[in-house]
């Protein structure tokens, strides 16, 4: 039965998310009625840096959201799916279909994962700048737009990435997600 369950929460939480994706990303679903192109049959389009910025926001709210979503209505600890490591599915598929990226990155709770820890100087800045309080840190590259926003971390987050019998305190505790979106601008300051 919980192979059951997590099979279709994954295959709902990836339907929705990849009708968001389609829809930000300005494609149809395959199978959707219409021309039947997706965006893995053909090389990513480059966009502005702006568009970029407006899916980011967007991508990480739907991301964020799901998350949540999962969370209240999946999570249990006597039989725990992760979320968040459900997520990365979700990533990774709309990631072949896209091209834009999404992952995690431990801001000020200790990573979960290895896969977790910042990796790149703007992962770095990104982690420090979150857990500063700012809402959003952001990069242009010469082919992508960068965005990191912080993931709150709620009651049944704290007690594993602090440990059970540790107290998350005063301080508002995050994670991030980072989001890597093609773009055809080249370099340019936000």
């Amino acid at each position: 039965m919980r192979v059951a369950n997590n099979r279709v929460v994954r295959q709902s939480v990836l339907l929705v998310a990849v009708g968001c994706a389609a829809w930000v990303y300005g494609k149809e679903p395959a199978g959707s009625g219409g021309e039947g192109a997706t965006a893995a049959d053909a090389p990513a389009p480059r966009i502005s840096v702006e568009t970029a910025r407006d899916r980011a926001r967007l991508l990480h709210g739907a991301y964020a959201a799901t998350l949540d979503a999962m969370h209240h209505h999946y999570f249990q600890t006597n039989r725990s799916v992760l979320p968040a490591r459900a997520l990365e599915d979700v990533f990774a598929d709309l990631s072949d279909q896209t091209q834009i990226e999404a992952r995690w990155i431990s801001v000020n709770t200790p990573a979960m994962s290895v896969h977790h820890e910042p990796r790149t100087e703007f992962e770095k800045k990104a982690a420090e700048m979150l857990g500063a309080g700012k809402p959003f840190h952001e990069q242009i590259e010469e082919e992508s737009y960068l965005r990191a926003a912080p993931i709150p971390l709620g009651g049944g987050c704290i007690s594993c990435h602090l440990g059970f019998s540790k107290a998350a305190g005063e301080k508002p505790r995050f994670a991030g997600l980072v989001i890597r979106v093609p773009i055809s601008e080249g370099r340019r300051q936000p």
